[in-house]
Formats: structure tokens, sequence, C-alpha cells
């Protein structure tokens, strides 16, 4: 996982590298709270540009970070998520409260 972090801006890109499944989506939490909490961020981006695949763990993952980063007055976004993953983010209702670039 890469992590970017623009003090100016003070945006968090997270760079997503692996599918996002039961077994990685602790992981990929724990590694991205210590993130957010070390950089407090207004923004975080989520880049799933080379994530090909997504399980309800990774739903409850992205609703997680989510709801820590509005509790620190921030937004989260998502960015270059593939087809079948955008399919997933719309099913489950994401696309209707997370920006999806």
């Amino acid at each position: 996982m890469e992590v970017n972090y623009e003090k100016e801006k003070k945006t968090l890109n997270i760079e997503i590298t692996e599918e996002i499944d039961h077994h990685y989506a602790d992981k990929l939490r724990r590694k991205i709270d210590n993130e957010i909490t070390r950089y407090m961020p207004r923004k975080t981006i989520f880049d799933f540009n080379r994530v090909s695949f997504m399980d309800s763990a990774g739903i409850g993952m992205i609703i997680g970070r989510y709801k820590m980063m509005k509790l620190i007055g921030g937004d989260l976004e998502i960015k270059n998520a593939n087809e079948s993953v955008n399919k997933i983010l719309e099913m489950s209702g994401i696309k209707k409260i997370i920006k999806i670039a």
C-alpha cells in the first residue's frame, strides 16, 4: 500500500494495491486508520486503480473510514475504480454518500 500526504492541501492519498476481501480488509483498515490519525487530513483519497476485486468486507472498510473522516471534519473520495468495483460501490449505496471520481 502506497501512502502520500500533501501538506499544503492536507490531502492523504492512499493507493490500494491488492484485492479488498475479508483476508486483507482488516490489515488495510489498521494501516489506513494509523495514517489518518498521524496526518489528520481534510481529505482522504482512495486510489482503486490496482483493485480488481472487492467484497462486503471492503464495503465495511470504506464505510468505517468514511465515518472516521467525518468525525475529524474531513471528506473521503474514491478514484479509479474499475467497472466491477464501481458496480459494487453502486449496489451498496456508497456512491450516494462518497464522491467517486
